[in-house]
């Protein structure tokens, strides 16, 4: 592939996109291969990553509606207007979004994090064992990328914790060797009436922290995407791990929420933000000015 191609999209509707996949799919390999990458830390050091990795584990919801991410495409057209902005400085994903932002020509000069295991499939019985079923390090090593996001949540009284924590802790050892970032997103989870419920309080996030920061045989490469919770002063005190702060899906309103991330994105350990269906899936439906929102307060 010449640089004159990989410097153009590949594909600049949809049905190209398709048609790609069905008659050329090796073009994928080769437009990873020519995509510029960029370094992760640069500039003023902070980060905005947007999140786009929750339907591969069949969370489609956002505020309460439970089919709104169910349109690919209209998923892929709110991630394209988000890095259309140039403060936002990358993506996190699984290999069906990404490829196709690959093709459509949205990850050049991009810092990229992959998904990991989205094998805790949202209301499943076997919702706690969270195996790598997306991408490995391999991969995300393979295709130049930043590193590889890991959710890791903590259930006391689920034996599906301890092979999600084993996972975990191979993937921050495996991503590590190949000198990439292993991102982990705790949480200390339970079930209430069938569903799991992540406790946010100050001192669950705190004991997460410890946990998971403590996993595998180096840290040098290890990062932690946390939630925005009260007390963050003291919750962030847990840790002298680089930090991205997570959006969750939307319960309050969008002002409240901006107002909770400019506070926390103070803290020194702290390093940006990565959110998906809060930016995305705005309550107005602009996404443009809600990405602009974080970005004018990550840079």
């Amino acid at each position: 592939m010449s640089d004159k191609l990989a410097a153009r999209p590949l594909a600049t509707t949809y049905a190209e996109v398709t048609e790609l996949r069905a008659s050329d799919p090796q073009i994928i390999e080769k437009a990873w291969a020519a995509r510029t990458p960029r370094a992760t830390v640069r500039g003023n050091g902070r980060l905005m990553i947007v999140a786009a990795d929750h339907p591969a584990r069949g969370a489609l919801s956002v505020g309460g509606k439970p089919t709104a991410m169910n349109s690919r495409t209209d998923l892929l057209d709110r991630l394209r207007t988000a890095l259309d902005n140039p403060g936002v400085d990358g993506v996190l994903g699984t290999a069906d979004i990404l490829d196709d932002l690959l093709l459509l020509g949205a990850l050049d000069d991009k810092v990229v994090f992959s998904s990991m295991n989205r094998g805790g499939l949202a209301g499943a019985s076997f919702e706690l064992d969270d195996r790598m079923t997306g991408y490995t390090a391999a991969g995300t090593a393979k295709f130049g990328m930043n590193g590889g996001k890991m959710l890791l949540r903590i259930a006391l009284d689920d034996a599906g914790t301890l092979p999600t924590m084993t996972a975990c802790a191979e993937a921050v050892d495996e991503l590590a060797a190949a000198g990439l970032i292993a991102m982990l997103e705790p949480f200390l989870s339970s079930r209430v009436n069938g569903k799991v419920v992540n406790d946010l309080s100050p001192d669950a996030v705190i004991k997460s922290i410890h946990i998971s920061q403590g996993l595998g045989s180096t840290s040098a490469y290890t990062w932690m995407k946390l939630p925005v919770v009260d007390e963050m002063e003291r919750v962030m005190d847990a840790t002298t791990l680089p930090t991205l702060l997570l959006g969750g899906d939307p319960q309050i309103a969008p002002e409240e929420t901006y107002a909770k991330w400019d506070a926390a994105l103070q803290l020194p350990s702290v390093r940006g933000l990565i959110v998906g269906r809060a930016l995305l899936y705005p309550p107005d439906g602009d996404v443009t000015v809600a990405v602009d929102t974080a970005v004018k307060l990550v840079h």
